[in-house]
């Protein structure tokens, strides 16, 4: 049974940092292309950022230079350093495969970006 769950999210100001976690069990996080999504409120869930199996990295546009994505693969666990947050950033984060498996969605961490 997968199973992913988030955590590191909180209520921030803008310009503060975040990382937040994603502990996976059930998969071995180095082999899928493993990401970030995000959803505000009122807004489709979107794709913040990838790693795949090589370690290659890929950012949305408004997020580049200032979140990093990572992966431990001995704690098989993915991550992602948010710096320079600003209040557009607002949204649950989510990881998942890329692309998503439907099935194994978990609950998300709140990241709250005040101005």
């Amino acid at each position: 049974q997968v199973q992913l769950v988030e955590s590191g999210g909180g209520l921030v100001q803008a310009g503060g940092s975040l990382k937040l976690s994603c502990a996976a069990s059930g998969i071995t996080v180095s082999i899928p292309t493993m990401a970030w999504y995000r959803q505000a409120p009122g807004k489709q869930r979107e794709l913040v950022a990838h790693i795949t199996s090589g370690a290659s990295t890929k950012y949305e546009d408004s997020v580049k230079g200032r979140f990093t994505i990572s992966r431990d693969n001995a704690a098989n666990t993915v991550y992602l350093q948010m710096n320079s947050l600003k209040p557009e950033d607002t949204a649950v984060y989510y990881c998942n495969a890329r692309p998503p498996w439907s099935r194994y969605w978990g609950q998300g961490t709140q990241v709250t970006v005040s101005s």
